[in-house]
């Protein structure tokens, strides 16, 4: 077993308290107007954020394609120069607000910032982070971003709809629980919430991967979708609920030519279903192939299945999802 010196595990434990205890801090006051806009980020890992915000060294391939080195790059820094503070330090969002309650671990709950991925650390992120920005620009409301996210968790069986036939998923099921108890207990989450209301306003869809693996899977990743999405407005009861469905990524780079036939035929499946006829206007296919970079230029190369762990991978990816989100809410 590798030693790890006390003196780094007391660093590490203090960094991740007093990161989370200045998002609990800026917590206390809603900053911005009622009713709550409230939009899901539903997915598996991808969703779930392991995007690297800063780290050296071998685990880290020496800060390629971590924020902190893109922030750093005199061509590339501007672009997420909101994200990072005068002092220094990233900067929380007031007006945005996230609730992650991760699969046997504790909930993570408070202002919009780094830190809200499936680790519980300062130092990842996912789509959420520069989609509330997008968002939370757009709109004067006071956001609320709920994430229901789990790794290695397909469509066709794990978020497997009602309307699909069989044995509903369990994660769907799930999924459709946290949003309700996310909205019961507003108050508690995060004490600032002034009371006035909330609105569900927006899903998200981004996901992919365990279905592209199986044949069978991707035969009904159409059907599937479209199932999902029609269910998720039943059960929440929003029937024109606007949703954004962000085109599966993956290791693969368009220059490169490389990506696997059964990865393009759910990205085909997944533009698809946002073209079905009684969709128009609500729902809307978000492509993010583009934003894949070189593993060698990325924090973790051997981390295909989440894009690398680039920064600057999920990021525009939460942008792209954010602005689809936008213009859709603008209708």
């Amino acid at each position: 077993m590798k030693y790890i010196p006390f003196g780094t595990i007391f660093a590490t434990v203090l960094l991740v308290l007093t990161h989370f205890a200045a998002a609990e801090q800026a917590a206390t006051k809603q900053a911005g107007k009622s009713p709550v806009k409230v939009i899901i980020l539903a997915g598996q890992s991808n969703m779930e954020g392991p995007a690297v915000v800063e780290g050296t060294g071998k685990n880290f391939n020496d800060g390629h394609g971590t924020l902190a080195t893109l922030l750093a790059d005199p061509v590339k820094g501007a672009t997420f120069k909101h994200l990072r503070g005068a002092d220094g330090k990233w900067v929380f969002r007031d007006d945005v607000w996230v609730r992650y309650q991760r699969e046997r671990m504790p909930l993570l709950a408070g202002p919009l910032g780094t830190g809200f991925s499936v680790y519980g650390d300062p130092i990842h992120f996912g789509p959420e982070w520069q989609f509330g920005h997008v968002v939370g620009d757009a709109l004067n409301n006071q956001v609320l971003l709920v994430k229901t996210a789990w790794g290695g968790k397909s469509l066709d069986v794990d978020f497997r709809p009602p309307s699909s036939g069989g044995q509903v998923g369990p994660y769907y099921t799930l999924m459709i629980a946290q949003v309700r108890e996310a909205l019961a207990n507003l108050k508690k989450d995060f004490p600032g919430y002034d009371g006035g209301g909330y609105e569900i306003a927006g899903f998200v869809w981004y996901h992919g991967w365990n279905d592209f693996c199986d044949a069978k899977m991707v035969a009904t990743y159409e059907t599937n979708l479209v199932n999902l999405i029609n269910d998720v407005r039943k059960d929440l009861q929003v029937p024109k609920l606007p949703v954004v469905i962000g085109e599966m990524t993956g290791p693969w780079r368009v220059e490169a030519n490389d990506t696997p036939a059964a990865a393009v035929a759910v990205r085909r499946a997944q533009e698809a279903a946002a073209a079905k006829p009684e969709f128009k206007g609500t729902v809307l296919f978000v492509p993010t192939r583009d934003f894949v970079r070189k593993a060698e230029d990325s924090p973790h190369p051997s981390h295909g299945h989440h894009e690398f762990g680039n920064a600057e991978t999920y990021f525009l990816v939460g942008d792209a999802l954010g602005k689809g989100m936008v213009k859709l809410l603008q209708k």
